[in-house]
């Protein structure tokens, strides 16, 4: 007996927006989150922002990061900010709890508070400073560089729909205080095939991605941390592929050597069905291998009790394996 489910919408896509493969409604508008980092860090490295401040792989990788906060993360960050010679209240993504354990248990140990830099988005508002600040000499300023109007948020945009070929779309602010626009799930799925073959963009774009994805691909742990899905599957990615969480039930990942991109949403937000169904997928797809104990604890996830007795298993629909269309690329 199922005792409870969850349903969502997903989209495999070429970069011509050929879907190969969909489950739900691939037309679903929704908010990418932080799935979409590698878009929102295109135009700073498009604006030469990126090379006037010297940032280097380490940078990058953080740009695109929804990090733990971990003291590795910490140390790009400060080292970040001192090249643009700002402080950490400059940051207007906010403070949270860092996610890394042994980070937390320093702040509490030492009767500290977490600051903008423990933010897993510190990273991606450090990329819009770079930018802000690289500018600083214009009206740049004049405004917050997260509001909609401003020039960096205006970059952000034109980027993003042009990835995603998804025009006009709305916004809201994120949990960082950042706008995210909307899209379909097939358009996100698209745009990270475009992030794996770059095909019809300006040189300087294709030159822009190569080197966000060499920089994610190099530190796989500065874009998640100890402990996180993003980072364990990176590690076992051999350069094939790239895989991003955002909130709310969102994953994408990029297929390196097919040129596909993959989007999918889980409709109640739940990581635990978004988690499952991302790596169902790519173990289906032969990315992950499904007999490696710890992707199957992630495609059947264990059900315990308080006495740890095995009471169920979460796990994706049977639909997924045998739906009738083989899930073949």
């Amino acid at each position: 007996m199922v005792e409870s489910s969850h349903y969502g919408h997903m989209a495999i896509s070429d970069n011509k927006g050929n879907l190969k493969y969909s489950l739900g409604n691939p037309r679903e508008i929704i908010y990418p989150r932080s799935s979409c980092k590698m878009l929102q860090a295109l135009p700073l490295l498009e604006s030469g922002s990126a090379d006037y401040y010297k940032l280097e792989s380490r940078h990058l990788a953080l740009a695109c990061a929804s990090h733990s906060g971990g003291e590795a993360h910490l140390e790009v960050a400060k080292d970040w900010l001192q090249k643009l010679n700002l402080e950490t209240k400059h940051l207007m993504c906010g403070a949270h709890k860092p996610y890394d354990i042994k980070e937390l248990q320093y702040l509490k140990d030492n009767g500290l508070i977490p600051t903008q830099l423990h933010n897993n988005c510190s990273g991606k508002h450090l990329g819009f400073l770079t930018i802000s600040r690289n500018f600083r000499k214009t009206d740049h300023e004049k405004l917050n560089y997260i509001d909609i109007d401003h020039p960096v948020q205006v970059m952000v945009q034109k980027a993003f729909e042009e990835m995603t070929g998804f025009t006009d779309p709305k916004f809201a602010l994120d949990g960082c205080s950042a706008p995210n626009f909307t899209c379909t799930v097939e358009a996100l799925a698209r745009s990270m095939a475009n992030l794996a073959r770059p095909d019809g963009f300006s040189q300087q774009r294709k030159l822009a991605i190569a080197r966000l994805r060499e920089a994610v691909l190099q530190n796989p742990y500065l874009v998640a941390g100890e402990d996180r899905l993003c980072t364990k599957l990176m590690k076992r990615s051999a350069g094939r592929f790239i895989v991003k969480v955002g909130a709310e039930g969102v994953y994408t990942a990029i297929l390196l050597e097919e040129g596909l991109g993959i989007a999918l949403k889980i409709s109640d937000g739940a990581r635990r069905a978004s988690e499952c169904l991302i790596v169902t997928i790519l173990a289906r797809l032969g990315f992950l291998d499904a007999k490696d104990p710890e992707i199957r604890d992630i495609m059947e996830a264990p059900i315990v009790n308080w006495s740890k007795n095995p009471t169920g298993v979460l796990k994706a629909s049977e639909n997924i394996w045998k739906g009738g269309k083989p899930l073949i690329l």
